[in-house]
């Protein structure tokens, strides 16, 4: 946990398009985290474009250092993935596989965070066992994976430049995951 009184929150995700579903997604639930009194920063789409993870491999380019570094610095996390047949993205899933670089600190991996999972897919069936294999990471990261979670049929729901959602109920659920990672910061560090 950082040692000043703002929780920092982090959030990972989106797909190659800027702007796009899962992007927005995450944004909507950054906001939430931010009612609640966090200071958030956004890793998506472009600067999550890594070297595919090798751990044999010491230098990491200024994109994977950044990443690293601002989830070391994170009291929780939002990550968002797309659901592509099923699964989540190579792109989130690669830049998971880089927070191996956390395992030798004094607070290893996602030890200790609260950590809201969110997948955006077209059709329920991606987007439930999109967002299981995050549950699923994030327990391997030793990440607390906030009770609820969101999975996003964007075939039913559609997100708008404006920051909202074609369902109000959408947009209810994601701040209210930002807003728990934010609490759960807020409850550990006391």
């Amino acid at each position: 946990m950082t040692s000043s009184s703002v929780i920092n929150v982090v959030g990972i995700g989106g797909s190659l398009r800027a702007g796009s579903q899962s992007e927005r997604a995450l944004r909507i639930a950054l906001s939430g985290a931010e009612e609640a009194g966090a200071r958030t920063q956004a890793i998506t789409g472009s600067e999550l474009v890594l070297p595919f993870y090798d751990s044999g491999i010491p230098e990491r380019t200024p994109e994977a250092e950044r990443l690293v570094e601002a989830v070391r610095g994170a009291d929780g996390l939002i990550i968002v993935s797309p659901g592509y047949h099923g699964a989540l993205s190579g792109l989130v899933k690669n830049a998971l596989d880089y927070l191996e670089d956390l395992r030798p600190d004094t607070r290893p991996y996602l030890d200790g965070r609260g950590v809201g999972l969110i997948a955006v897919a077209f059709g329920w069936q991606a987007a439930v066992t999109t967002l299981d294999q995050l549950r699923t990471i994030t327990h391997a990261l030793r990440g607390w994976p906030t009770p609820l979670g969101g999975a996003i049929n964007s075939a039913e729901v559609k997100f708008d430049e404006a920051g909202g959602a074609s369902e109000e109920k959408v947009v209810n659920t994601l701040r209210l995951i930002g807003r728990h990672v934010t609490e759960f910061a807020r409850d550990r560090r006391r």
